[in-house]
Formats: structure tokens, sequence, C-alpha cells
């Protein structure tokens, strides 16, 4: 028997949200690891404003770059702080970060769950189906929140210190926009994962969703005829309305959670339907 699986069988069956409170107990060190990257991630660039992006340096510097490759990073406000807290955090390094983590999660309770013989036996215990894929999407929503008001808090803290001169409410919008955007990928990692059992295809999924996206956005915005890509585009349905600057974007916002909750709906309905092994 699995070790994970003997540390949860059976007395966790009988509390609530069994699954959804092992699995939080069980990669609480992992979810720090995952904070502190995101924390040295915004102590690394937000201090370097006042000196690289307030004083108008760095905005000559990305004059003399192509233009194309210049919308390509979002790099086209980087001399304000609401620009420069997106194109190195929010729209860059944070969303390479976000991403990951929530495939891993998505991959790890699907397809590693199965291959590791964790899923059949959790079933085999009065766990329903349903009830495993409602609590492994909570867990996944409780984890990128997390993340998400973390990040937003720290940002919100360093704004005045280093003259970023962001509204607060402007990086809760920009922190619900990059933690929808990372659900999305979880989620996309659950379908995959609950529809194969195979990690490795849930991890492709989630991390499909997010390149995909920060491609068709990319292309949308070089490409005048290409430009409806960014309707389809989760990325720009995160970034596209430069929620830093602007404030809430609820269309784009509706769409990112929609996505990631209809996802988690469709990825309930494959492990309803299909055998596990065992």
């Amino acid at each position: 028997m699995p070790r994970r699986a003997q540390t949860y069988l059976p007395g966790a069956m009988s509390s609530r949200l069994p699954i959804a409170r092992h699995s939080l107990v069980g990669s609480r060190r992992a979810l720090l690891a995952w904070t502190i990257a995101v924390a040295a991630t915004l102590l690394l660039y937000l201090p370097l404003y006042p000196s690289i992006g307030g004083n108008g340096q760095m905005q000559h510097v990305i004059d003399s770059l192509p233009p194309a490759l210049v919308k390509t990073l979002g790099y086209t406000d980087i001399d304000s702080g609401a620009g420069y807290a997106q194109s190195t955090f929010y729209g860059l390094m944070g969303f390479v970060l976000f991403i990951i983590a929530a495939t891993s999660w998505g991959s790890s309770c699907t397809g590693g769950a199965e291959e590791s013989g964790w899923l059949s036996i959790t079933l085999a215990h009065g766990v329903g189906r349903f009830q495993y894929a409602f609590e492994s999407s909570l867990v996944i929503l409780i984890k990128v929140v997390w993340l998400g008001a973390f990040s937003g808090a720290l940002v919100i803290a360093l704004t005045r210190p280093f003259r970023l001169e962001i509204a607060t409410m402007d990086v809760v919008a920009a922190s619900a926009a990059l933690t929808g955007l990372a659900f999305l990928s979880g989620a996309a990692a659950l379908v995959a994962g609950f529809a194969t059992g195979r990690r490795a295809d849930a991890t492709s999924a989630g991390a499909s969703v997010a390149v995909m996206a920060f491609l068709a956005n990319a292309v949308g915005r070089q490409v005048g005829s290409l430009q409806w890509l960014q309707d389809i585009s989760p990325y720009a349905w995160a970034f596209r309305g430069a929620p830093l600057r602007n404030g809430t974007d609820v269309r784009g916002l509706s769409l990112l959670w929609g996505s990631g909750l209809l996802c988690c709906l469709v990825a309930s309905c494959f492990l309803g339907r299909r055998d596990i092994i065992e």
C-alpha cells in the first residue's frame, strides 16, 4: 500500500472534506515553497523600479527593440509603475510561477494519484467520485487564491516604498485575473488527468492552455487580421483590459473563472465514467 494512503485511511474519511484536508495538510511545505518563490520574485523585481523603470532609462532601451517583440512581451508601458509590475510579474514571471504551480497540483491529484494507487484506495473507502473531483478542485482553488492574495498583499506593501503608484483596488483586480488564469490551467489539468488517468497528460493539458493562451494573445496583438485570437485567449481575458491601470475587467474575469469552473464540472464527469486503475 502506498505510504501516502496509509496515513489517510480510514479514520480521516469521517471528517468533513477529507480529501481537501489531507491534501492541504500534506502539501503545506510545498505551498510554503511556492509562496517563498513568489515573494522572492516580487522582491527581486519591484524594488528595481525607481532606478530602471521610473526615470525613463528603461523606456529608452525598450524603444530600441523591435516593436513586435515589445508587444509580445507586453513592455509597451514599462515606464509606469503599473506597466512595470505587469510586465515583470503579472504578465511574465508571476504568470509562469502560478501556471506551473496550478498545473502540478492538478496533475498530482489526478494522474499522479491514480498511477500511485492512492485514488483507487480512496474511492474504495467511502469517498464518491464526484466528491473526490469536487474536493480536488477545491484544493487547487484554495492554493491559487492563497498565492494570489499573498502576492497582491505584497505588491500593495511595496507600492509606496518603491513609488509604483498603483491603486490598491487595481492590484486586487490584477491578482484576481492572475489567480483565475492559474485556476483555469489547474482545472484543465484536472480534465485531462481524470479523462486519461495519466500525470503526463494532465501536465501537458494544463501547460498547453497557458502557452496557447499566451501565444494567441501575442499574435492577436501583432497581426491586425488576427485580433480575434485575443477574444479566445485566456491570457487576454486576464490582462487585455490592463487591470493594474484600469481596474476590474468584469467580462474578462467572468470568462476566466467561468471557464475554470466549467472545466471542473467536465473533469468530474470524466472521473465518474471511466474505470480506475487498481
